[in-house]
This record gives C-alpha cells, sequence and structure tokens, in this order.
C-alpha cells in the first residue's frame, strides 16, 4: 500500500492561537486589518443575530461565522456574525453597517 504524506500543521498568526481561537483572515476593509474567524455549524447556532454585511438576520439553525479582531483575544465586545457566504463575499460588497 502506498505511503501518504503527513499533513503539513496550518501556519499560525504569531502570538495567537489559532487552532483555539479560529483562522485568521484578512478584514472587509481596504485597511490591514487581521481577523479571527470561528465557524459556528447550524446544530450550535441557538440565537438570532443580525449580519453586517447584508442587514438581515441570521437566524437560530443557521450555519455561520464569528468574526473579530485579531488582537482582542476572545473580543466579545467586538465579536460579529456575519452569513458565511457574507464574509467571503465581503471585499466586493463592502458592509452595510458600522461595526458598533
Amino acid at each position: 500500500m502506498p505511503r501518504r504524506k503527513p499533513k503539513r500543521p496550518q501556519q499560525a498568526e504569531p502570538g495567537l492561537r489559532a487552532d483555539v481561537w479560529g483562522r485568521v483572515e484578512p478584514g472587509p476593509s481596504e485597511i490591514d486589518e487581521r481577523y479571527v474567524v470561528r465557524t459556528v455549524p447550524g446544530a450550535r447556532a441557538t440565537k438570532t443575530y443580525r449580519c453586517p454585511g447584508c442587514d438581515h438576520e441570521i437566524r437560530p439553525g443557521t450555519a455561520h461565522v464569528v468574526v473579530w479582531p485579531a488582537d482582542e483575544i476572545g473580543g466579545t465586545e467586538e465579536r460579529r456574525h456575519w452569513h458565511t457566504g457574507c464574509w467571503s463575499g465581503r471585499r466586493t460588497r463592502g458592509l452595510t453597517r458600522r461595526w458598533s
């Protein structure tokens, strides 16, 4: 049986535990900001949130992502819930709401 190549570990941001908090990605604006992105499966989504990308509700049971600035570990004040598609298209669509 052929041998498989070992998986390469993901490169985390220095000083950030990406394995615990999520992955690090660039933000929606043109400014060079970095954001931690964590996926929320539909089974764990129990509340209604408002997506800053499209200004529509994220209903309970809908898979989505939670995003916060990378410099704020845990970032409960700056945490925002986005539809997965809205976060993926954040560069071309822009924001409909402010982060605050």
